[in-house]
């Protein structure tokens, strides 16, 4: 009988578990359920990648992947009853709204079973617990044993070898995959991560350890938006790795934080937008008239921050951010500005190619003080210092901030600003000692 193997945050052949399982269970329907709900809340540029990769795989599929828009709970029981399904065959998903989604799905197929084999991570959420079977709340003795439950060799691709059936012959309105018309700096699809992630091996992963840090160089992988999608998994980066390499462990390691924070997620879904740690529900946030000017400010890239305009610039330019960078300008947004985390995590999600629920809302709580393993509350980020040890040329804020290209201290050390450029619209000493004030108020 035939199966139906439903893509997701899957969108590759190669080291694909359930594609692996959906073929050895008969001829295969390859399908892809645009889901208004989750194109609403997509960026055009996040649509554009999702676009260009379910392109691809179709290119990959020989023109074999039914596309189609609409609820998933309804339209995924209608091709499984079209087609006479005797399976369907999916990725796990263990974000909040994935889960809620598959739920419900496998409650509308009836007597088809949902078959989840695999996921996106390279332990999946919930293997990794203390001895007494509780979570992790605290990364590095998660890593220990994230480390010693490890993980299985890549899948081997069952795409040759299956019986692909042909869309055409399935009596279920198509339709086309999105095309906003965003540019993108990264290309999509899975030969695209596979030559990317190439490049990087092979030269740059040597460097990792120390040039991670750097927004000036090139000395990040640039994997997130493909690991996002799915167009690789994790498992085929670290196939073959020197893990013995300072840059090799370095990388894993990121890695693990990115399997920890989905996990956090699965096991306190709340935590998506309020504070895991409920401790911080008592801080004091600004959220009126100025405030939002302010918020307005750090949008545009227009504080008067270099390190900060350039990151935010870049971020509405490209759709990506260093993620140093990351960390300094939600420092900045929280604890110079006073707002609350939920809105820059928002206009990340809204702006990201690899906006990810799990990683995005965690690393804006670490920066808030209010998540697992954060950093200590009293860490404040200066912007100023940021930029100078990690643009240390101010190579990076020039090429976003065009109005510094032409001076000879990008960083503004001397206070001399060009025309155009506009004055910082806080005062970070004041701001930070504000700061301290309202988190030991707590």
């Amino acid at each position: 009988m035939p199966t139906l193997l439903w893509f997701r945050r899957d969108l590759r052949l190669r080291d694909h578990p359930a594609l692996a399982a959906a073929a050895d269970s008969g001829e295969v329907l390859a399908c892809f359920v645009l889901d208004p709900r989750l194109e609403a809340s997509s960026g055009p540029r996040r649509l554009q990648f999702l676009g260009d990769s379910l392109r691809q795989l179709r290119a990959d599929l020989d023109g074999r992947l039914l596309v189609t828009r609409g609820r998933p709970e309804r339209q995924i029981p209608r091709i499984a009853t079209e087609i006479g399904a005797a399976s369907v065959h999916i990725s796990e998903d263990f974000a909040p709204y994935g889960k809620r989604r598959d739920e419900r799905v496998r409650e509308a197929l009836g007597s088809v079973p949902l078959v989840a084999t695999g996921s996106p991570y390279l332990v999946s959420p919930g293997r990794v617990t203390k001895p007494d079977g509780s979570p992790y709340r605290v990364f590095t003795p998660f890593l220990r044993q994230w480390r010693e439950v490890g993980w299985r060799a890549p899948a081997k691709s069952g795409a040759a070898s299956a019986r692909w059936l042909d869309p055409t012959d399935v009596d279920v309105a198509q339709c086309e995959i999105p095309d906003p018309g965003a540019a993108l700096d990264l290309a999509a699809g899975e030969s695209a991560a596979l030559a990317q992630w190439e490049r990087f091996a092979g030269e740059a992963l040597k460097r990792y350890g120390d040039d991670r840090n750097r927004p000036d160089l090139p000395g990040t992988s640039r994997m997130s938006a493909y690991l996002k999608f799915g167009t690789i998994h994790p498992r085929t980066l670290v196939a073959g790795l020197d893990t013995g390499s300072p840059g090799a462990q370095a990388y894993v390691r990121e890695l693990a934080f990115r399997d920890f924070y989905a996990d956090v997620l699965h096991h306190w879904p709340a935590s998506s937008w309020r504070n895991w740690n409920s401790d911080f529900d008592a801080i004091q946030t600004d959220t009126g008239a100025e405030a939002k000017r302010r918020f307005e400010s750090w949008k545009a890239g227009r504080t008067g921050f270099p390190f900060v305009d350039a990151g935010m610039r870049q971020l509405r330019e490209t759709g990506f951010m260093h993620n140093r960078v990351r960390m300094t300008v939600a420092s900045f947004l929280v604890k110079d500005l006073h707002l609350p985390w939920q809105w820059g995590a928002e206009w990340f999600l809204e702006q990201l190619v690899d906006g990810d629920m799990a990683n995005n809302q965690h690393g804006w709580q670490w920066c808030a003080g209010c998540g697992t393993d954060a950093a200590p509350y009293f860490r404040v980020f200066n912007p100023t210092k940021q930029g100078e040890k990690f643009d240390p040329a101010g190579d990076y804020i020039r090429r976003w901030v065009p109005e510094l290209r032409s001076v000879d201290d990008a960083h503004l050390r001397k206070g001399e600003r060009p025309q155009g450029y506009p004055e910082p619209i806080v005062d970070h000493g004041t701001e930070r000692a504000e700061a301290l004030r309202r988190y030991q108020s707590l």
